[in-house]
């Protein structure tokens, strides 16, 4: 493999694509010693392949507001590759959406789906569109408007797309509406669904589980465990939410939380009634930080700044990518951090992941920490086949089981002679090797 010529000729066809241009980077170098001992991808041409969707559908979406205003935004369907099973990822409405983040996202997603040992391939969607400040109305407008295009190429042996940024369970509720009237079929094509028709237990809260089992594994590689830590998160959607309830169960103490506008340091930890009060929050789209820390007074914001300069044991980055980079790292190392686990896609930068590896900090990366999520939505999958309904205890057992195995297949391909685990290399060659596999018994196709 040419690393650079690859590199160089991808940044040729799909200038300014940062975000995706630096996933396929990360990747491809970790596999690389890999690869080139095994021929046959040469052969096949794999990483050429491999690194170019299957196709890319992207649309306008008209719809109309309120006050009888026309708006149009852009929608986005990334199909990457299915060579595993059906593409399966989510949906993120926000106004940051462009197609260099989709692309990035749905190439992870491959290797992310291939961990969790689940027949899923990788795709990744959704809109520019904005939901904070709309009305239901006008978001359930704009999702069925984005279902009018969207439902030509899903379906549950297809394509399953889920939720993400922006799009919760509202959001899966009225695309599936929209959905089950154009098809004229009531099935499992879409996960994050509402209990009472075909959803999961568990499933909101099941990316910030993972993260915090994964983690948990990494820990017990040292004798460590969330008992008595103190933990630092970002964000506050489902996955900072599902780490902190998990973290808090097993021990530890939650001290911050992030949003836009800078993060809170809660030295009291953040727990039972102020998880609540952040939910009413969010559920009425206002921001969180500023009124945290006038309902609870011992709580610190901090405007305009990022959570990880405070001193932590447990770092938990869930917001979104490239949140936290190279001099966050370092605050981090030097205040004591031993663990870093990453609920969102990519949060940290090239140049934290390395000052994190130099000191032999446990660094869990998205596509490994973070599968807990579509691991669950796999899951609703099997359950809607099935048209059976498990319960909290059984999928969550299940969710458990398949972060452990996840922890276990980096470890094989990511330990290193002096008995350190690379995380990255572990992650990326265990998705790629499946995926790879795949590819090759089915042709050229």
């Amino acid at each position: 493999m040419d690393l650079e010529k690859i590199i160089n000729n991808l940044e040729k066809k799909h200038p300014g694509e940062i975000e995706y241009l630096q996933a396929v980077r990360e990747v491809l170098e970790s596999i690389e010693e890999m690869y080139n001992q095994n021929p046959q991808f040469e052969t096949a041409n794999l990483i050429e392949r491999l690194v170019e969707p299957d196709r890319v559908l992207m649309f306008k979406v008209p719809w109309v507001d309120d006050s009888g205003k026309t708006h149009v935004n852009l929608g986005y369907r990334v199909q990457f590759n299915n060579a595993i099973g059906p593409y399966k990822g989510g949906l993120r409405f926000h106004p940051s959406v462009n197609l260099s983040i989709l692309k990035f996202l749905g190439f992870e997603q491959i290797f992310k789906n291939s961990l969790t040992s689940l027949p899923m391939g990788g795709g990744k969607g959704g809109s520019d569109f904005d939901p904070k400040g709309k009305s239901t109305n006008e978001i359930m407008r704009f999702c069925q408007a984005f279902m009018l295009e969207l439902w030509k190429i899903i379906g549950p042996d297809q394509d399953i797309p889920a939720g993400d940024i922006g799009v919760g369970g509202r959001e899966i509720g009225f695309l599936y509406g929209m959905f089950k009237k154009l098809s004229g079929e009531h099935n499992g094509v879409l996960t994050g669904k509402g209990r009472n028709w075909g959803g999961s237990l568990i499933r909101p809260e099941a990316t910030g589980f993972g993260n915090v089992y994964f983690c948990q594994e990494m820990l017990k590689t040292r004798g460590q465990s969330f008992e008595g830590k103190i933990v630092a998160t970002s964000g506050f959607g489902n996955v900072t939410w599902g780490s902190i309830i998990k973290a808090t169960q097993l021990g530890a103490k939650v001290v911050t939380i992030s949003g836009p506008d800078g993060y809170i340091y809660d030295p009291d930890g953040i727990s039972g009634e102020k998880i609540d009060y952040l939910l009413e929050l969010r559920a009425s789209n206002q921001d969180i930080c500023k009124p945290y820390s006038y309902e609870f007074p011992n709580a610190q914001f901090h405007q305009g700044k990022r959570p990880w300069e405070v001193k932590c044991d447990i770092a938990l980055p869930c917001a979104t990518q490239n949140e936290l980079d190279g001099n966050d790292a370092g605050m981090l190392v030097e205040n004591g951090v031993i663990a870093v686990s990453e609920g969102a896609n990519m949060p940290s930068t090239p140049e934290a992941i390395e000052i994190f590896l130099e000191n032999k900090v446990l660094y869990g990366p998205g596509k490994a920490a973070n599968a807990g999520g579509v691991a669950t939505s796999g899951l609703e999958q099997s359950q809607n086949a099935m048209k059976l309904s498990w319960t909290a205890e059984e999928v969550e057992k299940r969710l458990h089981e398949i972060m452990v195995n996840i922890h276990t297949s980096c470890v094989k391909y990511g330990i290193q002679p002096d008995g350190f685990v690379n995380y990255v290399r572990g992650a990326n060659v265990a998705g790629f090797m499946k995926v790879a596999g795949s590819m090759l018994d089915q042709g050229v196709i």
